[in-house]
Protein backbone atom coordinates (compact mmCIF):
# COMPACT_ATOMS: atom_id res chain seq x y z
CA UNK A 1 0.00 0.00 0.00
CA UNK A 2 1.14 3.66 -0.35
CA UNK A 3 1.26 3.66 3.46
CA UNK A 4 3.94 0.98 3.40
CA UNK A 5 1.66 -1.66 4.89
CA UNK A 6 1.78 -5.09 3.27
CA UNK A 7 -1.18 -5.61 0.92
CA UNK A 8 -0.69 -9.06 -0.66
CA UNK A 9 1.18 -12.09 0.62
CA UNK A 10 1.86 -15.09 -1.60
CA UNK A 11 3.28 -18.17 0.04
CA UNK A 12 3.60 -21.89 -0.62
CA UNK A 13 2.20 -24.60 1.63
CA UNK A 14 3.49 -27.94 0.44
CA UNK A 15 2.16 -28.39 -3.10
CA UNK A 16 -0.12 -25.35 -3.32
CA UNK A 17 0.14 -21.58 -3.46
CA UNK A 18 -1.80 -19.32 -1.11
CA UNK A 19 -2.55 -15.66 -1.77
CA UNK A 20 -3.64 -13.50 1.19
CA UNK A 21 -4.98 -9.96 0.80
CA UNK A 22 -4.71 -7.83 3.94
CA UNK A 23 -6.42 -4.59 4.84
CA UNK A 24 -4.36 -1.40 4.93
CA UNK A 25 -3.57 -1.47 8.65
CA UNK A 26 -0.22 -1.32 10.44
CA UNK A 27 -1.00 -3.98 13.05
CA UNK A 28 -3.36 -6.95 13.26
CA UNK A 29 -4.43 -6.33 9.67
CA UNK A 30 -7.72 -7.98 8.78
CA UNK A 31 -7.75 -10.59 6.02
CA UNK A 32 -9.89 -9.35 3.14
CA UNK A 33 -9.41 -12.35 0.83
CA UNK A 34 -7.78 -15.78 0.76
CA UNK A 35 -7.07 -17.67 -2.47
CA UNK A 36 -5.68 -21.21 -2.71
CA UNK A 37 -4.39 -22.89 -5.85
CA UNK A 38 -6.53 -25.97 -5.08
CA UNK A 39 -9.61 -23.93 -6.06
CA UNK A 40 -10.81 -22.76 -2.64
CA UNK A 41 -11.16 -19.00 -2.18
CA UNK A 42 -13.02 -16.56 0.06
CA UNK A 43 -13.43 -12.78 -0.03
CA UNK A 44 -14.71 -10.82 2.97
CA UNK A 45 -16.55 -7.55 3.53
CA UNK A 46 -14.76 -4.92 5.68
CA UNK A 47 -16.74 -6.12 8.73
CA UNK A 48 -15.49 -9.70 8.24
CA UNK A 49 -18.68 -11.16 6.75
CA UNK A 50 -18.33 -13.54 3.81
CA UNK A 51 -18.62 -11.86 0.41
CA UNK A 52 -17.61 -14.49 -2.16
CA UNK A 53 -16.87 -18.15 -1.55
CA UNK A 54 -15.52 -20.51 -4.22
CA UNK A 55 -14.49 -24.15 -4.46
CA UNK A 56 -13.60 -26.53 -7.29
CA UNK A 57 -17.35 -27.13 -7.72
CA UNK A 58 -18.46 -23.50 -8.07
CA UNK A 59 -19.11 -20.43 -5.99
CA UNK A 60 -21.58 -18.04 -4.43
CA UNK A 61 -21.84 -14.27 -3.97
CA UNK A 62 -23.50 -12.91 -0.81
CA UNK A 63 -24.70 -9.43 0.06
CA UNK A 64 -23.88 -7.74 3.35
CA UNK A 65 -27.04 -9.09 4.97
CA UNK A 66 -25.97 -12.67 4.21
CA UNK A 67 -28.44 -13.17 1.36
CA UNK A 68 -27.22 -15.13 -1.64
CA UNK A 69 -27.06 -12.86 -4.69
CA UNK A 70 -25.57 -15.34 -7.16
CA UNK A 71 -24.62 -18.98 -7.23
CA UNK A 72 -22.82 -20.87 -9.99
CA UNK A 73 -21.20 -24.17 -10.95
CA UNK A 74 -18.05 -24.14 -13.04
CA UNK A 75 -18.86 -25.17 -16.63
CA UNK A 76 -16.53 -28.20 -16.74
CA UNK A 77 -18.56 -29.77 -13.91
CA UNK A 78 -21.91 -29.33 -15.66
CA UNK A 79 -23.32 -31.59 -18.39
CA UNK A 80 -24.37 -30.10 -21.72
CA UNK A 81 -23.18 -26.87 -23.36
CA UNK A 82 -20.37 -25.09 -21.54
CA UNK A 83 -21.33 -21.53 -20.50
CA UNK A 84 -19.02 -19.47 -18.29
CA UNK A 85 -20.57 -17.50 -15.39
CA UNK A 86 -21.01 -13.76 -15.85
CA UNK A 87 -17.85 -11.85 -14.87
CA UNK A 88 -17.64 -10.55 -11.32
CA UNK A 89 -15.53 -7.63 -10.20
CA UNK A 90 -15.26 -6.39 -6.62
CA UNK A 91 -13.03 -3.78 -4.98
CA UNK A 92 -11.73 -4.98 -1.64
CA UNK A 93 -10.52 -1.42 -1.01
CA UNK A 94 -9.15 1.53 -2.99
CA UNK A 95 -6.05 -0.38 -4.11
CA UNK A 96 -6.92 -4.08 -4.44
CA UNK A 97 -9.56 -5.62 -6.67
CA UNK A 98 -10.69 -9.12 -7.62
CA UNK A 99 -11.94 -10.09 -11.07
CA UNK A 100 -13.58 -13.50 -11.64
CA UNK A 101 -13.91 -14.44 -15.29
CA UNK A 102 -13.70 -18.25 -15.19
CA UNK A 103 -12.43 -21.05 -12.98
CA UNK A 104 -8.90 -20.62 -14.32
CA UNK A 105 -9.13 -16.82 -14.62
CA UNK A 106 -9.45 -15.38 -11.11
CA UNK A 107 -7.28 -12.26 -10.95
CA UNK A 108 -6.13 -10.36 -7.88
CA UNK A 109 -4.76 -6.95 -8.85
CA UNK A 110 -3.13 -4.19 -6.85
CA UNK A 111 -2.71 -0.61 -8.09
CA UNK A 112 -0.39 1.57 -6.04
CA UNK A 113 1.15 4.85 -7.15
CA UNK A 114 0.54 4.07 -10.82
CA UNK A 115 2.11 0.60 -10.61
CA UNK A 116 -0.08 -2.48 -11.06
CA UNK A 117 0.59 -6.05 -9.96
CA UNK A 118 -1.72 -8.82 -11.14
CA UNK A 119 -1.86 -12.44 -9.98
CA UNK A 120 -3.95 -15.23 -11.47
CA UNK A 121 -5.14 -17.49 -8.64
CA UNK A 122 -7.50 -19.53 -10.81
CA UNK A 123 -7.21 -23.27 -11.33
CA UNK A 124 -8.61 -25.76 -13.83
CA UNK A 125 -10.23 -29.09 -12.96
CA UNK A 126 -10.44 -31.46 -15.90
CA UNK A 127 -13.74 -33.21 -16.62
CA UNK A 128 -12.20 -36.61 -15.88
CA UNK A 129 -11.04 -35.35 -12.48
CA UNK A 130 -14.36 -33.63 -11.77
CA UNK A 131 -16.21 -36.92 -12.20
CA UNK A 132 -14.06 -38.39 -9.47
CA UNK A 133 -14.84 -35.67 -6.94
CA UNK A 134 -15.84 -37.18 -3.60
CA UNK A 135 -19.38 -36.56 -2.37
CA UNK A 136 -19.71 -33.75 0.17
CA UNK A 137 -19.08 -34.85 3.73
CA UNK A 138 -22.14 -35.26 5.90
CA UNK A 139 -22.34 -33.22 9.05
CA UNK A 140 -22.35 -34.90 12.45
CA UNK A 141 -24.87 -34.43 15.25
CA UNK A 142 -22.82 -31.80 17.11
CA UNK A 143 -22.27 -29.74 13.95
CA UNK A 144 -25.97 -29.81 13.07
CA UNK A 145 -26.91 -28.71 16.59
CA UNK A 146 -24.39 -25.87 16.48
CA UNK A 147 -25.81 -24.66 13.17
CA UNK A 148 -29.34 -24.83 14.55
CA UNK A 149 -28.43 -22.86 17.68
CA UNK A 150 -26.59 -20.30 15.57
CA UNK A 151 -29.73 -19.66 13.51
CA UNK A 152 -31.82 -19.49 16.69
CA UNK A 153 -29.45 -16.92 18.24
CA UNK A 154 -29.59 -14.79 15.09
CA UNK A 155 -33.39 -15.03 15.18
CA UNK A 156 -33.40 -13.78 18.79
CA UNK A 157 -31.07 -10.90 17.91
CA UNK A 158 -33.43 -9.93 15.11
CA UNK A 159 -36.39 -9.91 17.50
CA UNK A 160 -34.39 -7.81 19.97
CA UNK A 161 -33.72 -5.25 17.24
CA UNK A 162 -37.45 -5.19 16.50
CA UNK A 163 -38.20 -4.61 20.16
CA UNK A 164 -35.71 -1.72 20.33
CA UNK A 165 -37.13 -0.13 17.18
CA UNK A 166 -40.74 -0.46 18.39
CA UNK A 167 -40.52 -0.41 22.23
CA UNK A 168 -44.14 0.66 22.72
CA UNK A 169 -45.69 -1.66 20.19
CA UNK A 170 -46.38 -5.37 20.00
CA UNK A 171 -45.90 -5.38 16.23
CA UNK A 172 -42.27 -6.49 16.51
CA UNK A 173 -43.45 -9.82 17.89
CA UNK A 174 -45.43 -10.43 14.69
CA UNK A 175 -42.59 -9.53 12.32
CA UNK A 176 -41.21 -12.30 10.12
CA UNK A 177 -37.48 -13.14 10.35
CA UNK A 178 -35.19 -12.02 7.51
CA UNK A 179 -35.24 -14.14 4.37
CA UNK A 180 -31.66 -15.32 4.79
CA UNK A 181 -32.46 -16.77 8.25
CA UNK A 182 -35.46 -18.63 6.86
CA UNK A 183 -33.28 -19.98 4.05
CA UNK A 184 -30.62 -21.11 6.53
CA UNK A 185 -33.23 -22.88 8.66
CA UNK A 186 -34.54 -24.77 5.61
CA UNK A 187 -30.98 -25.72 4.61
CA UNK A 188 -30.25 -27.12 8.06
CA UNK A 189 -33.39 -29.27 7.93
CA UNK A 190 -32.28 -30.52 4.49
CA UNK A 191 -28.90 -31.45 5.95
CA UNK A 192 -30.66 -33.33 8.74
CA UNK A 193 -32.55 -35.36 6.16
CA UNK A 194 -29.26 -36.35 4.50
CA UNK A 195 -27.45 -37.09 7.77
CA UNK A 196 -27.60 -40.30 9.76
CA UNK A 197 -29.24 -38.95 12.92
CA UNK A 198 -32.09 -40.11 15.11
CA UNK A 199 -35.66 -38.94 14.61
CA UNK A 200 -35.56 -37.45 18.10
CA UNK A 201 -32.57 -35.25 17.26
CA UNK A 202 -34.11 -34.28 13.94
CA UNK A 203 -37.25 -33.22 15.76
CA UNK A 204 -35.23 -31.22 18.32
CA UNK A 205 -33.37 -29.35 15.59
CA UNK A 206 -36.63 -28.61 13.81
CA UNK A 207 -38.03 -27.17 17.06
CA UNK A 208 -34.92 -25.00 17.56
CA UNK A 209 -34.92 -23.38 14.12
CA UNK A 210 -38.72 -23.01 13.97
CA UNK A 211 -39.19 -21.64 17.48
Amino acid sequence: YPSGNLAIIITRDRDQLICIVQEDEPRTAKIRALFQSDGRSTCYYPNGDEWINMSIQGGQYLDQAGNRVRRWTWPNLSPGPQVSPSPIFISLNRHVGVRILAQDKIFVSSLTMGQQAKFNMGTKVQVSAARQLPPPARLGEDELLLLAFRVRILQLFDRMRGCLNFPSSEQWNKMQPPTYLTTQAVKILELCMAADISNELHSSIRTIVNA
